[in-house]
């Protein structure tokens, strides 16, 4: 059923701006902290068993957040579904695209390492890789921010639970590139800075997507048609095959359960916000 026509779009008294504005800092700012300083905690070889743990509660939570909020938000509103389809389907592909990039210039560095055996040349390198991947981890940062601008700009219940989503997809990730940080020469210390240094690219990118869709309404159904087809395709396509590595049934039945909790938590949380009215 269609929400009626302010619903995708609120931002009209300036006091609701500042107050729209806000949330999108604050939720910028937390999310990135708060899944790095857990993914810190995380990297301890004592605390990786929770990691994977971590791995099939995100999936609950990313699909639950696209399904049952993002994408219904975005085609309850009055733009043509076929143009929002078509748009899921771009952003599938898109990703697809992006993700194989990433593997081959990592395939390719590797490649490039294994001809060098000189142990300072060596130690260089990785210290590049580490900032590759702070320049990589700024970047996808900064695009967080904009569909966590779309998604509050959409209505506050979305912008909380893609706000979640991203948290629980950046915790495996982040103990992931914190790894490689540890490896390529920095400290521990050093490592958890810089991430989270990196991690203020989000606010950027939410102050860019707040003052370019907070008055470009038939934008914000695309917004989050993106950000769902990102939540679909890293829980279907990189997520799920991690715990497919894992047949035994001692190890599916709590990936069932918690992938279960994850979409209960989203539910809890955001009660039955898209009901038929």
């Amino acid at each position: 059923m269609r929400l009626p026509a302010p619903r995708l779009h609120r931002v009209q008294k300036e006091n609701t701006i500042d107050t729209t504005l806000v949330y999108i800092l604050l939720a910028a700012l937390i999310s990135g902290a708060a899944s790095i300083t857990l993914a810190a905690l995380l990297s301890f070889k004592l605390l990786s068993k929770m990691v994977e743990r971590m791995v099939s509660l995100s999936v609950g939570i990313m699909l639950s957040t696209a399904f049952l909020h993002s994408l219904p938000e975005a085609f309850e509103s009055n733009v043509d579904a076929h143009h929002l389809f078509m748009t899921l389907l771009a952003g599938l592909f898109g990703f697809f695209l992006l993700e194989k990039l990433a593997i081959l210039r990592h395939s390719h560095h590797h490649e490039h390492d294994g001809h060098h055996h000189h142990h300072g040349h060596d130690a260089r390198e990785a210290g590049k890789s580490g900032w590759l991947i702070l320049v990589g981890d700024g970047m996808h940062n900064f695009t967080d921010g904009i569909l966590i601008a779309a998604a509050f700009l959409a209505d506050p219940t979305i912008g909380l639970m893609t706000s979640l989503a991203i948290f629980a997809h950046e915790i495996p990730q982040e103990v992931g590139d914190f790894i490689v940080l540890l490896n390529a020469g920095f400290s521990r210390a050093r490592a958890y800075f810089y991430n989270l240094v990196s991690s203020l690219a989000a606010v950027a990118g939410g102050l860019v997507g707040y003052f370019a869709l907070a008055n470009a309404d038939g934008m914000i159904p695309y917004a989050l048609v993106l950000a769902s087809s990102g939540f679909i395709y890293i829980a279907v396509s990189d997520l799920m095959p991690q715990m497919q590595r894992r047949a035994t049934v001692r190890e599916t039945v709590p990936q069932v359960l918690l992938i279960a909790l994850g979409v209960v938590i989203v539910l809890l949380l955001t009660g039955n916000a898209h009901a038929p009215h």
